[in-house]
């Protein structure tokens, strides 16, 4: 009899894993292999003051979900040779690989740049015998920091969740998101509103966040109204949708996010995410890419201003492992032109780029473990 009601809980936990996670099986026929040129931004560059052996104040981790050297690179191309990414001196490379597997998830990707330690694929915030490890942001939060998590995905997807759950598997949305409540994160700005709302037991948690002192709002004009206090901002039901759909949502919560935490007055710890790169690399989509790398360097640009100004911020940009087998195979920068090639639609084992700027910059350049990175931050972090 136990074995049977493990085989339905772990059926129903592939049954919603696969339903939140279609944008994995879309026909790569349909997908767009050249990218032809489109509307472009302007690139601010910022001096990084001298920060050689400091400590940082604030720390501002940012993902991009599926981000390769050849997604960089090919945003780069497109966005006329330029991006908000040059802005870093301090670069490395970020090895991916699980506990369990060459080829990492983002969940055991997640876990390991949150908490600083290798799992199974599917792990969220534990280990490889499915014991809870406390991540960087909650350290960070008993420390007496402000926090908080910023992502395009839902809030309760892979990435985001690693830094505030504890689940042994990915796909466990409502449970994910029931452990919000078990901290006093500031702010936290994505999609997955069921998963607080329509669930299996009933509980609407927008009620306990709000008897928790939360704001919680629902699309981005309210949200970035928002200066002081606890926010959820929860803007679509599950994930939000691509750029057509929602705009520049990821750099104004980013922006909404970083306002909050510096009126704290207290140090602070930011996560930001750039889901959907990930889901143009799986849908081998050169123009999906390319809008999603822009949103995700626009919102590092929001980031830079504050940062160069403060100067006691530390930034990181990674990923959780690349997507999609991405090569750059022609183009031009003159004509923003990307001819891109992929060798599947799946993750793959290549390490993937680390760019740093701000106090302890300097300390996170070479090769390393992506639990290794994490480890890093945290030491600079006094965690």
């Amino acid at each position: 009899m136990k074995k049977i009601f493990t085989f339905i809980w772990l059926l129903l936990v592939v049954v919603t894993v696969s339903a939140q996670e279609n944008y994995k099986g879309v026909n790569k026929e349909d997908s767009v292999r050249t990218y032809r040129g489109g509307k472009t931004y302007e690139v601010k560059h910022y001096a990084q003051k001298a920060a050689w052996g400091k400590k940082p104040q604030n720390v501002i981790l940012m993902i991009g979900d599926g981000m390769g050297v050849a997604q960089v690179f090919a945003a780069l191309t497109a966005n006329g040779g330029h991006l908000f990414l040059e802005n870093f001196k301090y670069t490395g490379f970020s090895l991916t690989q699980s506990a369990d597997n060459y080829v990492t998830d983002s969940a055991a990707g997640g876990t390991a740049l949150a908490c600083g330690t290798k799992t199974y694929n599917a792990a969220i915030g534990v280990n490889k015998d499915t014991v809870a490890v406390p991540s960087m942001r909650e350290k960070a939060e008993k420390k007496g920091m402000a926090t908080g998590v910023v992502s395009t995905s839902a809030i309760t997807h892979a990435t985001p969740a690693s830094f505030v759950a504890h689940q042994p598997n990915r796909g466990m949305y409502e449970e994910i998101a029931g452990d919000f409540l078990k901290t006093n994160i500031d702010v936290f700005i994505g999609g997955g509103y069921k998963h607080f709302t329509k669930r299996k037991d009933g509980r609407d948690l927008t009620v306990d966040l709000k008897a928790k002192g939360y704001q919680v709002l629902r699309n981005i004009e309210d949200i970035e109204k928002v200066k002081t206090g606890k926010l959820a901002g929860l803007t679509a039901p599950t994930h939000n949708g691509r750029i057509s759909e929602r705009g520049d949502l990821l750099p104004r919560a980013t922006q909404t996010a970083l306002t909050i935490l510096d009126n704290t007055k207290k140090n602070f710890f930011l996560m930001v995410e750039g889901s959907e790169i990930d889901w143009g690399s799986h849908q081998n989509d050169a123009n999906y890419i390319m809008e999603e790398m822009f949103d995700f360097d626009q919102a590092i640009g929001k980031v830079l201003e504050f940062a160069a100004q403060d100067g006691k911020t530390l930034v990181i940009v990674t990923a959780d492992h690349e997507t999609g087998g991405m090569s750059v195979n022609g183009g031009d920068i003159s004509k923003r032109i990307v001819e891109a090639g992929f060798s599947t639609g799946d993750h793959t084992a290549t390490m993937v780029p680390v760019f740093a700027f701000g106090p302890g910059a300097e300390t996170l350049t070479g090769i390393m473990a992506n639990a290794e990175l994490s480890q890093k931050i945290m030491k600079l972090m006094g965690l």
